[in-house]
């Protein structure tokens, strides 16, 4: 089924007659203040017969508004997919630091998300994140729509876990990929490009550099940082949940007092 005759289904499941239509779309374009959102009813009766004609985009607008559609799914029947300009974006090679535009306007008006956290949580050990919530709840937080609580990992580094300090601080979130579940083998250029891994304890958790030395796995930690190499039976005593994607860090405790750094980390005894 081409797109126009993919609309003009939709036109008749609501039961709009062409010239209805017609009257809607100039509705439309007399609030904008622009000719170009109006379809006449022949107009629209070739869009809906004809494969090869192409509306435009003011035109898609009007489409999608009295449809009821969003404008992202009327660019869909058209062949383009607008949730791959993001990605797009993010994979082109683009050297300078800039900003990160969000569009909203695609975006639910309400997000279910975590509002209670469990009172007996020791925020001081590292965690997964799903442990840690009590009870959901929608809230209107369009910015984080893709921040998938349910269906992805995520783990919270205890505000006393220093393992890959100052690499990663304490109280840090970070996004794990659940499709590793060994340590990936090679030499890193640097410690930014070094495998990282979120570790099940069976009594806790770790976020660590690992290696694999036969049946052992050896959770090593930053050169800068307090905590002692640890070993454990694999996967006995230790267990590989996922590859650290992503870190959510913060720099300083407030944003009111620029300059206030996290607490240090106990000195090496």
């Amino acid at each position: 089924m081409h797109p126009g005759a993919h609309l003009k289904e939709v036109r008749s499941k609501l039961g709009i007659t062409t010239r209805e239509f017609a009257t809607f779309s100039k509705t439309i374009a007399d609030a904008e203040g622009n000719e170009e959102f109006l379809i006449s009813s022949g107009w629209l009766t070739q869009i809906e017969n004809e494969e090869d004609a192409l509306p435009s985009i003011y035109k898609l607008f009007t489409l999608a508004s009295v449809y009821g559609l969003s404008y992202g799914d009327v660019l869909a029947l058209y062949g383009v997919d607008a949730k791959k300009v993001k990605k797009y974006h993010a994979e082109l090679p683009i050297a300078k630091t800039r900003l990160a535009q969000y569009d909203s306007a695609e975006a639910p008006e309400s997000l279910e998300v975590p509002v209670r956290f469990d009172a007996g949580v020791n925020l001081s050990q590292t965690n997964l994140l799903s442990h840690m919530i009590e009870s959901w709840g929608r809230v209107p937080l369009e910015f984080i729509q893709h921040f998938d609580l349910r269906h992805r990992l995520y783990g919270f580094v205890g505000l006393k876990d220093y393992t890959l300090y100052p690499l990663i601080r304490p109280g840090s979130f970070v996004e794990i990929d659940p499709n590793v579940k060994k340590p990936i083998q090679g030499v890193a250029r640097s410690e930014f490009d070094r495998p990282i891994y979120f570790v099940d304890l069976r009594n806790g958790y770790a976020c660590s550099w690992c290696d694999l030395v036969e049946d052992k796995l050896v959770l090593l930690a930053h050169p800068l940082s307090p905590v002692k190499t640890r070993i454990f039976a694999f996967p006995k005593e230790a267990e590989i949940i996922g590859q650290v994607a992503g870190v959510a860090m913060r720099i300083v405790l407030s944003l009111t007092q620029p300059g206030e750094e996290i607490s240090n980390p106990p000195s090496q005894s």
